[in-house]
């Protein structure tokens, strides 16, 4: 039998995916979604782990997606154990010449998801005294990071709201983890136009999704409130992030996401 039942946002590639695979493999069945055409495949991939997976290709920058999303959740007939609101999006570049629509669609979908569909979550779990919510939030949450400077206040954003709610929910029996991600060898980057940049081409191969997923699992099953993830230079950068100028850490983030024609 099954332990229980979890729900992973943006999991048909990348770190979402890994997710809904350690789940799998630890014996949850899922609902997972995603707005991508790989959705299907990534449910058969799933399925061949033992999971009974239930698909919902939805766009959740947008409120009527979230709840679409939601429906499948209750339409299960069973409580949520686990909640990965992992979905998000990014974009390279300075904010004077990056376009205002992309910005806005990643506040919608990196903030706005992440709020509209915890509250449902939360509104669930708690009356239960019972349940784990794992919030993608990023290294950059705590970086200067100019040329991703819309992406990272988004993950600042998300990371302030994991710890506030892990706060507010600590008597509840609900248990809160931020899932902070370094440079992951995901198609992150070149959604984001990044490329040709050192995070896009050689920062990305300091950490495998695998890798994320099963220290972000192993985090929120331990109940701890974040982890760094997964390569050492992340951690490292993770325990410097609070003791490093803000000036020195802008330097080092512009280095890695300035276009290589740049340098």
């Amino acid at each position: 039998m099954a332990k229980g039942l979890a729900v992973v946002t943006g999991a048909s590639n990348g770190i979402g995916l890994e997710l809904a695979k350690v789940l799998a493999t630890e014996g949850y069945d899922l609902i997972v979604s995603s707005e991508g055409e790989r959705l299907d495949g990534a449910v058969s991939d799933l399925e061949a782990l033992g999971a009974q997976v239930t698909s919902v290709q939805t766009d959740l920058s947008k409120t009527e997606g979230v709840e679409k999303l939601w429906q499948a959740c209750e339409a299960a007939g069973r409580p949520l154990d686990i909640a990965c609101i992992n979905a998000g999006v990014g974009l390279g570049g300075k904010f004077v010449d990056t376009p205002l629509n992309d910005e806005l669609n990643i506040i919608n979908l990196n903030c706005g998801h992440t709020v509209h569909f915890a509250k449902h979550v939360v509104k669930q779990m708690v009356p239960r005294g019972a349940g784990r919510i794992l919030f993608t939030a990023s290294i950059a949450a705590e970086m200067v990071a100019p040329r991703e400077a819309v992406y990272a206040a988004s993950k600042a954003f998300v990371l302030s709201f994991a710890h506030s709610l892990r706060y507010e929910l600590k008597d509840t029996g609900v248990t809160v983890t931020a899932l902070q991600p370094g440079p992951t060898d995901t198609d992150f980057f070149h959604r984001a136009g990044m490329d040709d940049t050192d995070a896009g081409t050689k920062g990305k191969k300091e950490s495998e999704p695998s890798d994320v997923a099963r220290q972000g699992y192993e985090a929120l099953i331990a109940g701890k409130d974040h982890v760094y993830a997964a390569g050492f230079k992340t951690k490292l950068e993770g325990a410097l992030a609070n003791f490093v100028p803000g000036e020195v850490k802008g330097k080092m983030h512009d280095d890695m996401a300035k276009p290589l024609a740049e340098k």
